[in-house]
């Protein structure tokens, strides 16, 4: 998973380039939904997710529709860089809404010394490149990073126990129908095959298949464990810099991509106590 979501960051900068952010969120969602939604049929995980598309559709809003929508419009100012970093908050901000939900999973010292090592190594390994940053981009960033944190949570106490392949094939024709009258009536002036390729790679990899590992890994670690993957993120996404851009190995790298890993192994390592680790229900 953190290979895969590290990945978007790249396809993402070279999407935005001729697509708008609508149509990008509808060029992704839609075919993924189409993949998906025969499987869905054919495993019978279409009707129960449908009965409950009130909590569906909420995920949905949360964790898709308005976050992909908002990154996309972020990356037109942003560096892929400093969206990773920021999406790297995503486990702080996690065990916050949790708290303030009263059902935190448990942390015991050498958690929170990983979450704090994890950080560092993102801030070590990325950097804050504020160079024509704005303040919209950056409000648009904490929403992206809030909801990307409440949607593992309302998975594990909401939906856990509906067909997880129903619900991510659900919830990718809700985005994908919400955001086709402006993909309809805006269509790209032009499609260059990089374009091209960067849509299906978000399609195929970095949503289809992702999701459905995704609502395994919450199932196997519990929502605030499974957020983590966000700190290796963005070494994933630097290495790809470093390799398909061009851009220079520095320092940073050498030294904050072990941080991260290390601070990725402890935050999620179990915890060193006799309590029972407090997973919400549904």
């Amino acid at each position: 998973m953190s290979v895969i979501w590290g990945i978007p960051y790249l396809l993402i900068r070279v999407a935005v380039r001729d697509l708008s952010p609508a149509t990008l969120v509808f060029a992704r969602t839609a075919p993924a939904a189409l993949m998906l939604l025969p499987v869905a049929v054919s495993r019978g995980a279409l009707v129960p997710v449908l009965r409950r598309w009130r909590i569906v559709l909420a995920y949905t809003v949360v964790e898709l529709g308005v976050p992909w929508f908002l990154l996309a419009r972020a990356e037109q100012r942003l560096s892929s860089s400093l969206t990773s970093l920021l999406v790297a908050t995503v486990p702080s901000v996690g065990l916050l809404v949790n708290r303030l939900g009263g059902r935190a999973d448990l942390l015991d010292r050498r958690r929170l010394a990983g979450l704090a090592l994890g950080l560092a190594g993102v801030a070590v390994l990325v950097g804050v490149d504020v160079h024509g940053t704005s303040f919209l981009a950056a409000g648009e960033m904490i929403v992206v990073v809030t909801g990307y944190a409440v949607g593992p949570i309302l998975i594990n106490r909401q939906l856990s126990d509906l067909p997880g392949v129903g619900v991510v094939a659900v919830s990718l024709a809700m985005t994908a129908l919400a955001y086709a009258p402006w993909a309809v009536t805006h269509p790209p002036h032009r499609f260059p095959a990089s374009v091209i390729g960067s849509v299906v790679g978000l399609t195929v990899v970095c949503t289809a298949l992702a999701f459905v590992l995704f609502f395994q890994l919450i199932a196997e670690v519990g929502p605030s464990r499974a957020t983590v993957i966000t700190y290796v993120n963005p070494a994933v996404a630097v290495l790809l810099g470093v390799v398909v851009l061009g851009e220079p190995f520095g320092p940073g790298l050498a030294i904050g991509f072990p941080l991260v890993l290390l601070g990725s192994i402890l935050a999620t390592a179990p915890a060193r106590s006799v309590s029972v680790e407090t997973t919400p229900a549904p």
